[in-house]
């Protein structure tokens, strides 16, 4: 798929993946389910690789929910694990690539160790631009909204302002990616189709693309197959699809 030219206008800006299969992935190959976690870890340094060489300039992974902690101790230890040495190995390799890489969710469960890690990777690749790796972990997007709310409120408050001045933008400015554009393309991957708790306030004028692929057999082809589809649809945000056609050769002429 063309990067230039009228492919880059069908291009997302932003790209949103809930990585889903790993288990049964590994399960199909007769191995346990960590080599399907560590195959799955190949295909995020495969998938950033992709974006980057498409000019996708925002990526944003689900990685690990808050909901995952309910699954069993030992795979929950191996991909604590796993997100370690991704911090450890990768950082410098996303940094000479151009990438900055940021960790949203909650962090207030996550070890000392890891929080050290996160800190050294965030600060090494911070002003790079030539892609936004956003890494979703303790991610949930109903604590988003909480969080969120919580500090606006108490701006509000300390602003010495109303509560009943609080608005959705009040809201927005306290996501987790407010400082960059809402997904154009959600990508879920393992036969799914739902949002489980990704997002949810983000995802609203989203484009969704369901594969039943599941992540570790995701590639480049299936990426590329995503984003035809993403190209085909008349996004409207609101509005009839006259008056997009409208805009979209207002824009032209």
């Amino acid at each position: 798929m063309a990067a230039s030219g009228s492919g880059a206008r069908s291009l997302p800006q932003h790209v949103a993946v809930i990585m889903d299969g790993n288990g049964r992935w590994a399960y199909r190959q007769h191995l346990p389910r960590v080599a399907g976690h560590r195959r799955g870890a190949e295909v995020v340094r495969e998938m950033v690789q992709s974006c980057v060489d498409l000019n996708i300039p925002h990526l944003t992974l689900f990685a690990f929910s808050t909901e995952n902690w309910r699954r069993p101790p030992l795979e929950v230890r191996l991909l604590m694990n796993l997100f370690r040495l991704l911090l450890k190995r990768e950082a410098r390799k996303l940094h000479e690539n151009g990438v900055r890489l940021r960790i949203i969710g909650d962090r207030s469960a996550l070890e000392r160790d890891i929080l050290q890690l996160i800190e050294e990777a965030e600060s090494l690749t911070q002003n790079n631009t030539r892609l936004q790796l956003n890494l979703a972990v303790n991610y949930g997007g109903r604590w988003d909204i909480a969080q969120a709310t919580r500090a606006a409120i108490a701006a509000l408050q300390s602003a010495d302002l109303n509560l009943q001045e609080l608005d959705e933008q009040d809201i927005a400015r306290h996501l987790s990616l407010a400082d960059g554009p809402e997904p154009d393309l959600l990508i879920r991957t393992g036969g799914e189709e739902r949002i489980s708790n990704f997002l949810i306030w983000q995802l609203a004028y989203t484009e969704f693309y369901f594969t039943d692929t599941l992540w570790p057999d995701f590639d480049r082809a299936s990426l590329e197959h995503a984003l035809h589809s993403f190209a085909h649809r008349q996004r409207r945000f609101g509005r009839t699809g006259d008056q997009v056609l409208e805009g979209d050769c207002s824009v032209s002429d």
